[in-house]
């Protein structure tokens, strides 16, 4: 691959230009690039960029006769392009550290992976000086959950290439585990945690299901289309949590003792929140999630110091939560 990386920009952009209406599905040729682009390449130039998207970047590139162009075999090929200034190879290099919070992961790999080619395709005068990498800073990761091998690849290949999936699923109240049908819409992590939601054919209805309870996962044929009226805000509140879900959004808003005061203003708990401090130094916030279950558990992690205003369907749920605990 080095005696490939000075090819000049201009053939770069020119590269670029016909890998994107590759992955577009618009099979590509050189009269049809001419004519979209205002280029006057010849038949024999295109052909040479074609031999250098195989050869150089190792496209999986195939001529079809009947549409008089070029696609892609493999549909989740991208095109590596990698330009670094120096103030981006120093964050690359800084952002090393940062995998060790995902040790365990199905993702520790693939990132290792990718950093790897990363600093590979980095022109040949350029080195990554190891004295870079912030040896201070360490992360304290939330307790990671496991996932049968071979689960997490399916998902993510079947999300991508909107393809069903077969599996075995196992719920929290369940003791044994059903053979399902589900289309796998979006792959969340919460705090160590894996998901996927998507629409159950059991069901009939769009689910959240927890990764580590999936096993015997396998890619089906079959193809699905998302609806259009889906909204991924509508299942989940990526500042609360992924479960729990509700069709109605609740306005919540809390008041947090003087001494929290230091503590709740620095941080910033939802992106659309409503943060002031009192005059008697208490602190109020609001915001609004479709999350009632995992608000409740994150009031309670106040221990008391926090006091619900609003909605009453927290306060309800805050106290009976607390009667359990109380009740030992």
């Amino acid at each position: 691959m080095a005696n490939k990386k000075h090819e000049s920009p201009h053939i770069l952009a020119y590269i670029m230009e016909i890998d994107k209406a590759i992955r577009n599905g618009e099979f590509p040729n050189a009269s049809s690039m001419n004519k979209k682009m205002g280029w006057t390449i010849s038949r024999s130039t295109f052909l040479r960029y074609m031999d250098i998207l195989k050869g150089t970047y190792k496209a999986p590139v195939e001529f079809d006769f009947k549409r008089n162009g070029y696609f892609y075999t493999d549909k989740t090929y991208f095109m590596p392009q990698v330009m670094l200034a120096e103030g981006e190879l120093l964050t690359l290099s800084t952002i090393l550290p940062l995998l060790d919070q995902y040790k365990n992961t199905p993702l520790e790999g693939a990132y290792r992976g990718l950093m790897q080619k990363l600093l590979e395709m980095l022109p040949d005068s350029i080195s990554v000086d190891s004295s870079l990498i912030n040896n201070e800073v360490h992360f304290i990761s939330d307790p990671i959950t496991r996932l049968e091998e071979g689960v997490f690849e399916n998902v993510l290949r079947a999300t991508k290439l909107h393809r069903t999936l077969t599996l075995e699923y196992k719920s929290a109240t369940s003791a044994d585990y059903e053979t399902r049908e589900f289309d796998p819409y979006h792959i969340i992590c919460q705090k160590g945690s894996w998901y996927l939601l998507g629409y159950s054919h059991s069901s009939n209805k769009i689910r959240t299901y927890a990764m580590p309870r999936i096993r015997n996962c396998k890619i089906t044929e079959k193809s699905f289309s998302l609806p259009k009226d889906f909204k991924l805000e509508n299942h989940i509140d990526p500042e609360m949590g992924v479960w729990t879900s509700s069709a109605q959004t609740f306005t919540v808003e809390i008041e947090f003792e003087s001494q929290l005061k230091t503590f709740v203003s620095e941080r910033i708990w939802h992106k659309d929140q409503i943060l002031r401090e009192n005059a008697d130094g208490s602190v109020y916030l609001s915001f609004k999630t479709n999350q009632l279950g995992h608000t409740v558990a994150w009031v309670l992690s106040f221990a008391g110091e926090a006091k619900i205003l609003n909605p009453p369907e927290l306060k309800k749920e805050v106290a009976k939560a607390a009667r359990r605990i109380l009740k030992g």
